[in-house]
């Protein structure tokens, strides 16, 4: 193993680019030899062609998701049928993904992952984003759905920015409403930790000069603008991916458990900042995406979190995107 490395780092300082490539073969299945019949899934993430672009969904990790004592207006004995349907049980575990849209010229990534705020299962993006070939610093902008944990711990290491050289930029009543003190003070205590860490998360970019706000439908690059969705949160927002004739929808949270949520679509979790405009929301857009046959880039659906939506009667079936290892354009 040891030798296998010293060769590799030779060849990547004469900048011999396929050595190099034949090195990460070499490394990894090294890697997996050390831990035979266990160790980690694979890199995290998934090439997706839209039109003219690229869009790499990433994992952040998955962690248990609560669901027993997060969701409501949904009982008990439900969520066990509807879990039982999908083959799942509790605690299921909840994906955190995040999608990169290479345009060729720009590199936006929506929403960040939860980085360190959710403790050991997460936190995997960076590496992640890495592994499909891209770094940090060659990120131009960072889109957020909203600014809970889940999607804007990615944002700062250690207290500095992942992403140097992005502009972050959120729904002006998201970024008013979660970077309030007077918001937290009167929001409920579960909620605090969040305020926190949303203001921890934008403090670099802040101080920088490289964090801004958008109203309502904007356009924010070519073929790319906001779709105010609020509920989850007051200024929850989706974004609108088009080229050519192709869509995709980065939905953010209109889902959590697509077990539960596509069968009964009025279910709300307790983070839902107003559960009757998230459910509006989410009604609403389910119908939509499924009419218009976009793709879906879901935050928490099983990774990739890429697919589209098939109405069945008042409920949805979740479609995952075909398997592909095609070479992208």
């Amino acid at each position: 193993m040891k030798k296998n490395l010293n060769w590799c780092t030779r060849a990547a300082r004469a900048g011999r680019m396929l050595l190099v490539a034949g090195c990460l073969g070499i490394v990894a299945s090294a890697a997996f030899a050390d831990e035979p019949g266990g160790g980690r899934q694979p890199p995290g993430f998934y090439r997706q062609q839209l039109g003219s672009l690229q869009i790499v969904a990433l994992s952040d990790g998955t962690h248990p998701f609560p669901i027993d004592t997060v969701f409501r207006d949904v009982s008990k004995e439900a969520i066990r049928r509807d879990l039982d349907r999908e083959f799942l049980e509790p605690p299921v575990q909840g994906s955190i993904n995040a999608f990169l849209i290479d345009t060729g010229s720009k590199r936006i990534l929506v929403d960040t992952g939860a980085g360190v705020l959710y403790g050991d299962c997460c936190g995997k993006l960076l590496a992640n984003l890495r592994a499909a070939g891209y770094e940090p610093g060659q990120i131009d902008e960072v889109l957020l759905t909203h600014l809970h944990k889940d999607h804007v711990g990615g944002l700062v290491s250690n207290g500095r920015m992942t992403f140097p050289n992005a502009t972050v930029r959120v729904n002006e009543i998201d970024a008013k409403y979660w970077l309030d003190p007077d918001g937290k003070a009167q929001a409920p205590a579960f909620l605090a930790s969040f305020f926190d860490a949303a203001a921890a998360s934008v403090a670099p970019y802040v101080a920088a000069g490289r964090f801004s706000t958008f109203r309502g439908e904007a356009t924010l690059a070519p073929g790319i603008r906001a779709v105010p969705m609020p509920g989850h949160t007051p200024g929850h927002t989706a974004y609108l991916i088009e080229s050519g004739n192709a869509g995709l929808l980065a939905w953010g949270d209109i889902v959590h458990v697509a077990a539960i949520q596509l069968q009964d679509t009025g279910a709300t979790v307790q983070y839902d900042t107003d559960a009757d405009a998230a459910r509006r929301t989410r009604r609403d857009t389910l119908a939509r995406v499924a009419g218009k046959r976009y793709l879906v880039g879901a935050a928490h659906i099983a990774f990739p979190g890429l697919g589209h939506l098939r109405k069945d009667g008042e409920r949805y079936d979740w479609v995952p995107v075909n398997y592909d290892e095609t070479p992208l354009q």
